[in-house]
């Protein structure tokens, strides 16, 4: 069986997505039980130089669903900003999923040896192959926004472990 960009993009972004809406879902349960405004969680940083956690979560979708969509060779996909709770978060990533699910397995599939060139930072530009844009660029900012989102929600007391960030607990 061939592995091609497709199924590894998909299999590890639907992973991440699934975690993320079950962690948010613990938030904002461990935020009601302790009589918190989730607005307390949603702006909290790991470090003052460092995104919050609302914008961790927007930046999960926003890398995964612009870089598939340039895999695919459509124009980036963009989700505007404006969540200000856990359940808007937890929409947002469901919209997400269903625009994943949307782009056209066989485009992203399409010349697995060519290069991609995409933005990285405001007036640069950086060419990859396809592969190691899709595993070192997208999968990569996924994931790690995905872990800061995890550690700020931790941090805040709410009882998450190992088994929820792979997307597994019951």
């Amino acid at each position: 069986m061939t592995i091609t960009l497709s199924i590894i993009a998909k299999t590890q972004l639907e992973q991440t997505y699934r975690a993320l809406d079950g962690i948010l879902a613990k938030a904002a349960a461990h935020a009601d039980e302790n009589g918190v405004d989730e607005a307390v969680y949603l702006d909290w940083r790991v470090a003052p130089d460092m995104f919050a956690l609302a914008r961790q979560v927007q930046l999960v979708t926003d890398f995964s669903l612009r870089g598939l969509s340039r895999l695919a060779g459509q124009d980036p996909v963009s989700l505007p900003d404006e969540e200000r709770n856990f359940g808007e978060l937890r929409q947002r990533l469901a919209t997400a999923r269903d625009a994943l699910s949307a782009l056209p397995t066989e485009k992203i599939d399409a010349d697995p040896a060519g290069n991609i060139t995409f933005p990285a930072g405001p007036g640069k530009e950086m060419t990859l192959p396809r592969q190691s844009y899709l595993q070192n660029f997208v999968i990569a900012n996924s994931i790690f926004h995905a872990s800061t989102a995890y550690v700020i929600l931790r941090a805040l007391g709410v009882p998450l472990g190992k088994a929820d960030f792979m997307g597994i607990s019951g």
